[in-house]
């Protein structure tokens, strides 16, 4: 991905200018059409993914035709075809008018299949077409204040699940953990260990699959999402892990964890501030929290030449802040900042926070914060 090109913070002058500069009302009218096909292609992608036409496509190798391609993912033709035709003219497909044959480049393949995780962006065109079911529901916001709460988001769970797959689960191992020195050593001979706004556990799950030594527990205020996980359990056999339903910010735990993590749940909470100092004081001495959240700053300025500034801000407003606030809660939104959450580690007692990036995703910021007798 690349940053939007020169984005600049304006001056007050600038402001004052009254006369129209006709060369960059032509860029920024070029670049309006450009905003109105991306955001087409989007929901067309969106459709791809869930319909595995792109793993279809990457399963050929060759240039099918629209009947081939239907014949091989049991789809109607005439919405394959038509489906095609956005994805050729927005040039993601390649299209040969002598021969109609479609045909994926495996250099967009590795942005799109399922086999591209967790470089699979197609998955993420999901938020979109969700975004859209509640738009009129966040307009109301804008004129009423308030929030859109969960149970007016369709798919969520499932999407968010998908997006955990990419982000968490597919680096766990290699990635994510061997970022806090000791936790595989640990976690392999036994650890007490609890997940704090699991959604649906993928992440929990597989690490009760790794280490049978060591127990778990995932936390989710979504009974939906709770009894996915539970099945789900069940279904893989795994006696050394639970779900259960409970509000974040209400934690009764205390010194009973050697582990906590909070994948991506920090952000988008009722009473953040509660949840934190409930984390911390579950977590036994010399525990460990560890939190993966958004990465961006606090401030806006800094946030400028971030390559998806825009789609965080936009998750923020459709989803992350407006679920919050449908609680009258605090509203962090998606791009509260490394700076508000170092913040918030430390007056939830935590004295000994670790920052950390993984080279390979721009979307993360990694905490590891220790709870040591210091922070009593």
């Amino acid at each position: 991905m690349t940053p939007l090109s020169s984005p600049l913070v304006v001056d007050s002058d600038r402001l004052q200018k009254t006369e129209p500069d006709a060369a960059t009302q032509a860029a920024f009218g070029e670049r309006m059409m450009g905003m109105l096909n991306d955001a087409a292609l989007s929901f067309m992608i969106s459709i791809g993914h869930r319909t595995e036409l792109f793993d279809t496509l990457e399963k050929l190798r060759r240039p099918a035709t629209a009947q081939a391609i239907s014949d091989e993912s049991g789809l109607n033709e005439r919405y394959v075809r038509e489906w095609l035709g956005a994805m050729v003219t927005g040039r993601v497909i390649d299209y040969d008018p002598a021969t109609k044959g479609y045909q994926l480049p495996q250099e967009h393949a590795a942005w799109l299949t399922r086999e591209a995780t967790p470089n699979n962006l197609a998955g993420v065109m999901q938020f979109m077409s969700m975004f859209g079911k509640i738009e009129d529901h966040v307009l109301d916001c804008f004129r009423n204040g308030g929030g859109v709460p969960y149970e007016n988001f369709d798919r969520f769970h499932e999407i968010m699940a998908e997006e955990s797959f990419q982000t968490v689960v597919a680096a766990l191992e290699e990635h994510i953990l061997p970022l806090a020195e000791g936790l595989l050593e640990a976690l392999i001979q036994g650890v007490d260990v609890a997940d704090v706004g699991c959604g649906r556990g993928l992440a929990l799950l597989r690490m009760a699959e790794l280490f049978p030594n060591s127990t778990f527990v995932g936390y989710d205020f979504s009974a939906d999402a709770i009894h996915w996980a539970t099945d789900e359990a069940k279904r893989r056999g795994l006696t050394n892990i639970r779900f259960a339903v409970q509000d974040a910010a209400r934690l009764q735990d205390e010194d009973r964890f050697d582990v906590i993590f909070a994948f991506d749940a920090i952000h988008d909470q009722i009473d953040p501030h509660a949840m934190l100092a409930g984390i911390h004081r579950a977590l036994k001495d010399e525990g460990l929290f560890f939190a993966q959240d958004i990465h961006s700053s606090s401030h806006l300025e800094k946030n400028l030449d971030h390559p998806v500034a825009p789609f965080l801000y936009t998750v923020s407003t459709m989803h992350c802040m407006t679920v919050s606030l449908a609680h009258s809660g605090c509203g962090l939104g998606t791009c509260w900042g490394e700076e508000l959450a170092l913040q918030m580690f430390e007056e939830a007692g935590f004295r000994n926070v670790a920052v950390h990036r993984l080279e390979h995703d721009i979307m993360n910021n990694y905490y590891l914060c220790r709870k040591g007798e210091a922070d009593r």
